[in-house]
C-alpha cells in the first residue's frame, strides 16, 4: 500500500488539537518534547503499522457491506449485475437452462481422442435423412430424446449429390462413402469416366476403384459387412464390386452384349473376385442370386423387383470349396438359431444367407425356429468374430430397410427400421470393451435422403403417424408425415378431392402416406445428411464434408490406402496449423 506522505511542522500544532493524518485522529500518539528535535511519525515503523491496519480494516468493511447490498438485491431479482439466480426462475425457464448448462458441459469436457484407429466400424443408414431420423426419434424416445449416434461427441454433414445426377441413388453414394471418389448414377465400384450401362469401359482397371475394404485386406486387417438387403444390392455391391449397372446382381440381368463383353454379374464378384472372396462376414439376404432356379414360400419370398439366378449356378457351394482348398475355418448359416450357434472365436470366416431377397422388416421378426436374425444380432455376432483375432478389423453395417419401406411409402416400417438401426448400435458399443471403444472408429450416416416431410402444427405429444390437422383451403385433414413423390400415396376421394386419410387407420403398418407428385415409386431426396463420430479419429468429422471424404477420413485414422505410408501422413501433418 502507498502512503501520501506529508512534512509537518509540528511546532506549530496545538498539541490539545492532536495530529490528523489523512482523517484519522492519532491523538494516542505522544507529543514531542520541547528539549527533543521535531520526530516525524509517519516515518516510524510503528506509524506504518497502524495506519496499514485502520486502511485495511476499513476497506473490508466496506467489501463486506456491498456483498450484503448486492446479495439482498439478487435475492429480490433473478438478474442482477453480474450474478444469474436460477432458483428463482419459473419451472418453464429453469428446465431449459439446466438442459443448456448439462449440453455445455457435456461440449466443455469434449476431449480428442487422436490415437490411430485399430478397428473401424462403418454404419449406413439407408435412406436416413434428417427428417427420417427426427421422426424415429420423436416415435422412439419422444421430442426431447436422442438416438445412440446422437450422443457422439463429433458431427457433421454430407453432400450426397452424385457425379451427374444433383439426386443420387444408393450405388453411387456408397461408391464415394467407400472408395473416396463420386461416381455416376446407378453405377458401382467405378470412376465417373464410366456411364451407366458402358461394359467395356468399366473392365478398364484404371477406372476401377479400390475401397476402404480392399486397403484393409491389403494391410491385414479382417473385414465383413451386414445388412438387411440383398448382399449383392447397391450398397454391399460398392465394397467388393466394379460394375457400370446396379441391378447386374446376378447374370441373368446382364444383357447378352455385356456377356459377351466380358462383364461379370455382382454375386460372381463377391464370390470369386479379389476382395469379394477375402471378406472375413457376410451377412444378409440374396440367395435368388447366388443359387439358380431356387422357389420362395410364404415366409421367405422371392424378390419380384429383383433378378433371378438361371445359369445353374450354386455360390455358396462354391465358396465352401474355396475355403477347404485355402484350409480356412469358416461356416454357412441360413437362419437365426444356426447364427447365434457360431462360436465367434473358432471360425475365421462366415456366409450367412438368410433370405430370397432382402430380409424381412424389423416388425415382422418372428424370433422363432429358423427364423431371420435382426440386424442388431447380426451385427453382434459379426464383431464377435472379427475382434477375436490379433488384428484389427473394418466392418460395414447397412440398415438397408429404411430405403426400401420409403419407396413403397410405408412411413411408419421405415422409421421403425431405424430403430432397429439404432439398437444394432447400442449393442455394437455395449459389446465392446472400453478398451476396444478407445481404438475404434465408430461412424454412423447416412448415403442419402427421401422427400418424407414432418407437416403443419401438430401439438407435442402427437403421434408422427397422426393427424396434424385440417388444411386451411381444403379443410381436409393431412397426416404428420407425408412425401414428396409417391408410388400411390396420391389418394382422391369420390368427387376427386384429396382423401381424408382420417378415413384410414393412419397407425398401421400398411399404411401408405399420402404425397404430392405421383410416379413409380417414391423417389429419393437431395439433402445433405448428418455424419457422426466417437473414438479413434472422430474429431475428424467436423462440418460439411463431400460425401467422398468418409474414405480418406477412414483411410487416414487406420493408416491403410494411401497413408499407409508413413511419409505420406507425416508430411499431411506438417501441413497442419499448431
Amino acid at each position: 500500500m502507498d502512503t501520501v506522505r506529508q512534512d509537518v511542522n509540528y511546532s506549530s500544532i496545538d498539541s490539545s488539537e492532536g495530529l490528523r493524518w489523512r482523517n484519522v485522529d492519532l491523538n494516542f500518539l505522544p507529543s514531542p518534547s520541547s528539549s527533543s528535535p521535531p520526530m516525524k511519525f509517519y516515518h516510524s515503523n510503528r506509524f506504518k503499522i497502524v495506519a496499514t491496519f485502520l486502511l485495511i480494516s476499513l476497506s473490508i468493511l466496506i467489501s463486506g457491506t456491498c456483498i450484503a447490498y448486492y446479495g439482498k438485491m439478487a435475492n429480490n431479482s433473478s438478474v442482477t449485475s453480474g450474478s444469474f439466480n436460477l432458483n428463482n426462475l419459473p419451472n418453464e425457464q429453469l428446465i431449459w437452462f439446466e438442459k443448456g448448462e448439462a449440453e455445455l458441459l457435456k461440449a466443455l469436457n469434449r476431449k480428442e481422442n487422436s490415437r490411430k484407429a485399430r478397428n473401424v466400424i462403418l454404419f449406413v443408414g439407408d435412406g436416413m435423412g434428417p427428417n427420417t431420423v427426427t421422426a424415429a426419434r420423436i416415435y422412439g424416445f419422444g421430442e426431447d430424446g436422442l438416438m445412440a449416434w446422437e450422443e457422439f461427441p463429433n458431427m457433421g454433414l454430407l453432400k450426397t449429390y452424385c457425379a451427374d445426377k444433383l439426386v443420387p441413388d444408393s450405388a453411387s453414394t456408397a461408391t464415394a462413402l467407400f472408395s473416396g471418389v463420386k461416381t455416376n448414377y446407378e453405377t458401382s465400384g467405378i470412376d465417373a469416366s464410366v456411364h451407366f450401362a458402358d461394359c467395356p469401359n468399366s473392365l478398364n482397371s484404371l477406372h476401377q476403384l479400390p475401397t476402404i475394404m480392399s486397403w484393409a485386406q491389403d494391410e491385414g486387417l479382417h473385414t465383413g459387412f451386414v445388412t438387411t438387403t440383398r448382399v449383392t444390392h447397391a450398397t454391399p455391391s460398392a465394397l467388393y464390386a466394379h460394375v457400370p449397372d446396379r441391378s447386374w446382381e446376378c447374370e441373368n440381368n446382364i444383357p447378352e452384349y455385356a456377356r459377351v463383353q466380358g462383364c461379370t454379374d455382382i454375386a460372381t464378384q463377391l464370390v470369386e473376385g479379389n476382395v469379394g472372396q477375402k471378406i472375413n462376414v457376410i451377412m444378409g439376404g440374396g440367395r435368388q442370386m447366388l443359387i439358380s432356379n431356387i422357389s420362395g414360400s410364404k415366409e421367405d419370398p422371392l424378390d419380384t423387383w429383383a433378378g433371378y439366378s438361371k445359369d445353374g449356378r450354386h455360390l455358396i457351394q462354391k465358396w465352401m470349396r474355396k475355403k477347404q482348398e485355402q484350409n480356412r475355418l469358416y461356416q454357412v448359416v441360413q437362419n437365426r438359431d444356426e447364427l447365434m450357434a457360431i462360436d465367434g472365436t473358432s471360425v475365421n470366416y462366415v456366409l450367412g444367407i438368410f433370405a430370397n431377397g432382402h430380409l424381412k422388416y424389423d416388425n415382422e421378426l418372428d424370433m422363432g425356429s429358423g427364423s431371420m436374425p435382426s440386424l442388431k444380432e447380426m451385427t453382434v455376432k459379426a464383431l464377435q468374430i472379427l475382434s477375436s483375432r490379433e488384428r484389427g478389423f473394418l466392418l460395414v453395417v447397412e440398415g438397408g430397410l429404411i430405403d426400401q419401406a420409403h419407396h413403397r411409402g410405408k412411413a411408419k416400417k421405415a422409421i421403425n427400421e431405424v430403430l432397429a438401426f439404432n439398437n444394432a448400435i447400442n449393442a455394437s458399443i455395449q459389446a465392446l470393451s472400453e478398451e476396444e471403444l478407445e481404438n475404434t472408429l465408430i461412424i454412423v450416416t447416412a448415403d442419402h435422403s427421401h422427400t418424407l416431410t414432418i407437416n403443419g402444427y401438430p401439438k407435442r405429444g402427437t403421434s408422427v403417424f397422426g393427424i396434424a390437422g385440417n388444411s386451411k383451403t381444403e379443410g381436409t385433414p393431412y397426416t404428420v408425415l407425408t412425401y414428396g413423390t409417391t408410388g400411390k400415396g396420391f389418394q382422391t376421394d369420390d368427387k376427386c378431392l384429396r382423401k381424408d386419410p382420417a378415413t384410414d387407420d393412419t397407425e398401421n403398418w400398411e399404411y401408405t402416406q399420402q404425397g404430392a407428385v405421383n410416379t413409380d415409386e417414391n423417389s429419393h431426396g437431395g439433402s445433405d445428411v448428418t455424419i457422426h463420430a466417437t473414438g479413434a479419429m472422430s474429431h475428424l468429422f467436423h462440418g460439411v464434408h463431400e460425401q467422398s471424404y468418409v474414405a480418406h477420413a477412414i483411410s487416414y485414422a487406420l493408416r491403410i490406402g494411401r497413408f499407409r505410408e508413413s511419409a505420406l501422413v507425416n508430411q499431411l501433418n506438417e501441413k497442419t496449423t499448431p
